[in-house]
């Protein structure tokens, strides 16, 4: 009897600790979701799904496609006219950084690896002003449908990353990448021009 009675009572905890567990993971998504819309300009769909708390810093000039899936610790920030788009489907994993000055648009579908950080504005130097009092020169960013961007790229100003293209981890884009092509390397470089024939260890 004090088996049954032991068994029954750690299925009760069991259940009662799997209940909470769920519980905390679908508050945190509801915070995290509040959160991030009330740091935002435009409406953000209640589809997005918001698995830490981002950090939204400046305007909040950023939207938001339906199904978009954003990992804890990503950071969005946007000054002046820049705008962040990010579109249907869209995944963005942890620690990736986004700024934009001018514009930065992600297209359905793609994929972002961890610390990726994708800046559409370099520093100037200016004589006569420090470094951080100096212009920035800002050009848009545009990143096409079912990219795959692997972990820690760097994307510089003015890069377009054509459609179903890949970037291997670690890469830094400083020009366009064409569709359906892998590129790699320091800076980035087109390796193969047929993606399907790849797979990146993104």
């Amino acid at each position: 009897m004090a088996r049954i009675v032991k068994f029954n009572l750690s299925r009760l905890i069991a259940a009662v600790l799997q209940n909470s567990t769920v519980f905390r993971t679908r508050w945190r998504r509801i915070w995290g979701h509040a959160y991030l819309a009330a740091g935002i300009r435009h409406p953000l769909p209640a589809s997005v799904v918001v698995l830490g708390r981002p950090e939204v810093y400046g305007t909040g000039n950023i939207v938001f496609g339906s199904d978009v899936l954003l990992y804890p610790h990503v950071y969005l920030e946007t000054h002046g006219e820049g705008l962040i788009t990010i579109g249907n489907d869209v995944v963005i994993s942890s620690g990736t950084h986004i700024v934009s000055r001018a514009s930065v648009t992600i297209g359905q579908g793609t994929m972002i690896g961890e610390l990726t950080s994708i800046r559409d504005a370099n520093h100037t130097r200016t004589v006569g002003k420090s470094l951080r009092g100096s212009d920035d020169i800002a050009t848009q960013i545009v990143i096409g449908k079912e990219v795959w961007i692997g972990r820690g790229v760097a994307i510089l100003k003015g890069v377009t990353i054509g459609d179903y293209a890949t970037v291997g981890a670690n890469a830094v884009v400083n020009r366009d990448v064409a569709s359906h092509t892998f590129a790699a390397g320091v800076p980035a470089r087109a390796i193969k021009s047929r993606v399907e024939d790849y797979v990146a260890s993104a």
